[in-house]
């Protein structure tokens, strides 16, 4: 029988949570070291977790020496993602890494750099993806029901009261929290962006320091047209955390409530001011490993590293979701539309 892969975590904090959830589920994998700037943060997670033999310490390199681990897991703050993505990667360590992938365009070309230069494997955790609910949609519009698809819009308004550092977070909603919408527009879609023009504002009565609400147009590759209108403070009538979708083909339209809910009409025939309409199903499929979040996330990447396959969420893809982000940062910043590159 193959050894379990060996990982070490780096980041114990409460996301770690997620993560180690998921990692006891799966039989492929066993935790050997565990990182933190405060070692009793990795002592406990460890201890927390029943791995009493693993590794503890504060710096990542020695760790990784001690515990010779074949995989990384980084769950640490957005400004330290680099760093400890190149010091795994030239460590011969495959990386998974928390969303988003970087604090910045040039770091994240670094990251893919380095990935190609070891030859190991980069990906970062985009666990919207792995939600059977929007395997759902993207399976009905892999049919094309509507022929093209031309626009799609997305809706994000929750009244987030975090409290703690996200009260401070300049461009709080665009960094960290759209880098989930922009990356499910691109996975229904597969359309890559090319342009985006952005507007952001703290509305009246925000409990935040900057901007928490935005709006955003992007020029998607194919002519689609992707909207995005969000507000991390916005009382009342929350939408669903994965956004309330509306997707707009050439003869006909499909909207997802970010919940359970799937509607989808067609133009059936011409007839008079409004077409005669036909109702679609939008059918329930399998996703199979594809879902269960983080769990089918590292599933994923396990089984990547054991074949030499490719993870859905590498890095040399997930930074044209990342330069979504910065994109419309931007724009919002210049007021005026931006073109994206990575």
């Amino acid at each position: 029988m193959t050894e379990p892969l060996k990982a070490v975590i780096t980041g114990c904090g409460g996301m770690s949570g997620a993560w180690l959830n998921a990692v006891k589920e799966i039989p492929d994998v066993t935790m050997v070291g565990f990182v933190d700037i405060r070692e009793e943060a990795a002592r406990k997670r460890a201890e927390e977790y029943g791995y009493t033999d693993a590794f503890i310490g504060t710096e990542l390199p020695r760790v990784l020496d001690q515990a010779q681990s074949d995989v990384v897991f980084d769950v640490t703050i957005p400004e330290a993602h680099t760093d400890v993505t190149v010091t795994a990667l030239k460590h011969g360590c495959h990386v998974l890494g928390e969303k988003p992938m970087a604090d910045s365009m040039e770091n994240a070309k670094r990251a893919c750099a380095t990935a190609r230069e070891t030859g190991k494997i980069y990906a970062v955790i985009q666990n919207r993806r792995y939600d059977s609910r929007i395997r759902r949609l993207k399976s009905f519009l892999n049919s094309q029901p509507f022929g093209k698809l031309t626009t799609v819009n997305s809706d994000f308004y929750i009244g987030a009261h975090f409290g703690g550092f996200r009260d401070r977070m300049e461009h709080v909603l665009l960094l960290d929290m759209a880098i989930h919408s922009f990356d499910q527009a691109r996975f229904i879609t597969g359309a890559d962006p090319v342009s985006v023009y952005c507007k952001e504002w703290n509305p009246a009565g925000s409990w935040y320091d900057h901007d928490a609400s935005a709006i955003a147009i992007f020029q998607m590759t194919d002519g689609l047209v992707y909207t995005y209108r969000g507000s991390w403070c916005a009382e009342g009538l929350n939408t669903s955390w994965e956004c309330e979708w509306r997707i707009v083909g050439e003869t006909g339209t499909a909207t997802w409530n970010g919940h359970s809910e799937f509607k989808a009409q067609r133009a059936k025939q011409a007839a008079g001011f409004h077409s005669e309409l036909e109702t679609l199903e939008v059918p329930e499929v399998d996703a199979g490993d594809k879902q269960g979040g983080h769990k089918g996330l590292i599933r994923e990447f396990v089984q990547c590293v054991r074949t030499g396959g490719t993870p859905e969420t590498v890095c040399t893809d997930n930074i044209k979701s990342l330069a979504m982000v910065f994109g419309a940062i931007e724009s919002a910043d210049q007021g005026k539309e931006i073109e994206i590159t990575w």
